[in-house]
């Protein structure tokens, strides 16, 4: 069964400051895309393949996914959603790597045994 890798979209955007706030479709469009080789390849400490989940919230909804990627459009906080996918893996056994700097909902997130990484490990 593969890693389940869970990635924060507006946490990670938010930790360069790009401008990613005039676009943040955009933003999370170009997160997406640099995400496909971590299907694959892996991340810091966790071999490919994994299964890669773009968590988008706001005005990132609406972002398609791309092969290698899926995109989950929170219905409202991208950080609840964050953390019933890292519930869901746990109920089903499956290891769950959940990517962001958000403190609290890095505490969440390890309530249900989830790792955590940085945006670094997802960014250039």
């Amino acid at each position: 069964m593969l890693t389940l890798l869970v990635v924060d979209a507006a946490n990670v955007v938010g930790s360069v400051p790009d401008g990613w706030w005039r676009d943040r479709r955009g933003a999370a469009e170009r997160l997406r895309d640099r995400l496909v080789p971590c299907a694959a390849d892996g991340v810091a400490g966790h071999p490919g393949p994994l299964e890669v989940v773009l968590v988008v919230e706001g005005r990132a909804r609406g972002v398609e996914p791309v092969p290698g990627v899926r995109v989950d459009a929170a219905p409202g906080s991208g950080d609840d959603r964050i953390v019933e996918l890292a519930g869901e893996a746990a109920a089903a056994g499956r290891r769950c790597v959940v990517v962001t700097a958000d403190r609290e909902l890095r505490r969440r997130v390890a309530a249900h045994g989830a790792e955590c990484l940085g945006p670094r490990s997802v960014r250039p």
